[in-house]
């Protein structure tokens, strides 16, 4: 007994046609996703101190919070960073008036150290707690 075959099989364009409506993408629209509550994670993420939250400014600010001072060369190594990006998010954050700079002389080598300020730990301990409601939100939904 001879097998009768499917017309369409033998035209490739029906074929690969057929193949690209079984693996089409799922698009789904906007309103297929729930609308964030206040109390959510992602609400809670928008409140995070943008200044802060920066991977080499939230190190600065909490390498600063448990350290007296740290020298420019301190950070840099303790923060595996570059001179240029160093000194560019520690400006950010003296303008903020976060950190306070202080600049002298040892011998005839420049030394460049670093305090938080009473304002920068203010700032820390509420980006802290934010952190802390974020995670409490996430782990409860």
């Amino acid at each position: 007994m001879v097998a009768k075959r499917n017309p369409e099989s033998r035209n490739p364009e029906t074929r690969s046609s057929q193949r690209r409506r079984d693996f089409a993408p799922v698009h789904r629209s906007r309103h297929d996703v729930r609308p964030p509550k206040k109390d959510d994670a992602a609400a809670a993420a928008g409140e995070l101190d943008r200044l802060i939250h920066e991977r080499i400014r939230l190190g600065m600010v909490s390498a600063l919070a448990v350290n007296r001072s740290l020298t420019f060369n301190e950070l840099k190594q303790l923060l595996k960073t570059t001179d240029g990006n160093l000194s560019v998010h520690a400006r950010k954050l003296e303008e903020a008036e976060y950190v306070h700079c202080t600049k002298s002389f040892e011998g005839r080598m420049p030394r460049t150290e670093y305090r938080l300020s009473p304002q920068g730990r203010r700032a820390l301990e509420r980006y802290l707690d934010e952190m802390e409601g974020l995670i409490r939100a996430t782990r409860q939904g």
